[in-house]
């Protein structure tokens, strides 16, 4: 049985800042360091950081000392909160994630009308939502269009910049761009920022890629985690075989029977440690 680890897998840049920082906060807290939302989907580095003195919690309201704001980000008005509250923040928001903050901020000060590619409900949309006004709306699929569209037009806008989720499908984003531009009126002034993070880019292509050439596909990451969803997608539209996992228990033995050729991807949230554990799991049960 031959194993092929994607070279891109695991901790992407702003996940790996997120938890060795997270880790030096609660290493050298007495008592608990507060985190709003997940620090980054996936169990077992939440758990391991909550087995320390981390406490995850949802609304900014229930901290009562230092707490850090995770790699997704957060609405502009979670920041205004905690200064009234007196709550010192540690914020681990991914440096790629700010400058969509930023640039969300700066347009919509300008009058431009905001649409953004990805999942609504999404931490990161949710707070990138956070930064701009009213005149923001979230397109999930190519039929949020019309009605973005219908929106943009009652605002009585004229200009427009579209922007993406960093984890979002870079080959759904083109599609989606380009019906957009189809269906523009010719007197909306368009401006595109493509901000996919390219190491999610990179991942999506290398999957697309490597799951073409096994018999078996295994994507490992967080059932939470959106960049992992996007690869085990692209590696089941590939490989007649592909499966998503968590750990080396979700694997079931019957699938690997007779399988030559193995191709493993992990998503910008899972430990180097979870993926040696399923290579190593894999190595001993095929033999």
């Amino acid at each position: 049985m031959e194993i092929i680890l994607g070279k891109t897998s695991g901790f992407c840049a702003g996940v790996k800042n997120a938890v060795e920082n997270a880790q030096k906060e609660v290493e050298k807290t007495k008592g608990i360091t507060y985190c709003l939302g997940e620090l980054v989907h996936n169990k077992q580095v939440v758990e391991e950081l909550e087995s320390k003195g981390l406490k995850t919690i949802e609304n900014i309201e229930e901290a009562k000392s230092k707490t850090i704001i995770r790699a997704h980000g957060v609405p502009k008005r979670v920041y205004q909160t905690a200064e009234k509250m007196g709550i010192e923040l540690i914020d681990l928001t991914c440096p790629k994630v700010k400058k969509i903050h930023n640039l969300v901020e700066e347009y919509s000060n300008n009058k431009y009308f905001v649409f953004c590619i990805g999942n609504s409900k999404h931490p990161e949309i949710i707070g990138i939502q956070g930064f701009g006004n009213k005149n923001f709306y979230v397109i999930e699929t190519l039929e949020d269009i019309e009605n973005a569209i219908t929106k943009l037009e009652q605002s009585n806008l004229k200009k427009l910049l579209v922007i993406s989720q960093t984890t979002f499908n870079s080959k759904k984003f083109d599609i989606i761009i380009n019906n957009i531009k189809q269906n523009l009126p010719a007197n909306i002034e368009l401006e595109i920022h493509n901000t996919i993070c390219k190491a999610t880019e990179l991942r999506q292509k290398e999957t697309e890629e490597l799951s073409k050439t096994v018999d078996l596909m295994i994507i490992i990451g967080g059932k939470n985690s959106s960049n992992t969803n996007k690869l085990y997608e692209i590696a089941s539209n590939n490989c007649k075989k592909a499966i998503f996992i968590q750990t080396k228990q979700d694997i079931d033995l019957n699938l690997i029977k007779d399988i030559q050729k193995i191709g493993i991807m992990a998503g910008a949230s899972t430990p180097k440690n979870s993926v040696n554990d399923v290579i190593k799991y894999l190595q001993e049960k095929g033999n």
